[in-house]
């Protein structure tokens, strides 16, 4: 008997763990644009941690230089290649939406 109830306790806990509500939907598909903007907030955010964390002494000065260059580099291709995006000019590497490299 106890068996019985075990077997009918696990198969109600993975049914439980497993099924999913209709209300649960897929977020809204992410776009290269919207991608490449949170890129751009995540490397702001970077230079500004970068920032401080020079100011309140942390971080030589050498090496600030070197993070800060690489950041900023960054921070220009993203920007470049979204201008890119908004322009409506191809961005080299990117599959158009058949599949094929553009």
């Amino acid at each position: 008997m106890i068996l019985i109830g075990c077997i009918a306790l696990t198969a109600l806990a993975v049914i439980y763990v497993f099924n999913v509500p209709d209300s649960v939907s897929a977020g809204p598909e992410k776009t290269r644009t919207s991608f490449l903007e949170e890129r751009k907030e995540a490397v702001y955010e970077n230079l500004r941690d970068l920032n401080f964390e020079y100011k309140a002494g942390k971080v030589p000065d050498v090496d600030y230089q070197n993070l800060k260059g690489s950041l900023e580099a960054e921070a220009a291709g993203i920007l470049a290649e979204i201008s890119r995006l908004d322009a409506g000019a191809p961005v080299a590497g990117v599959r158009n939406t058949k599949g094929q490299k553009v």
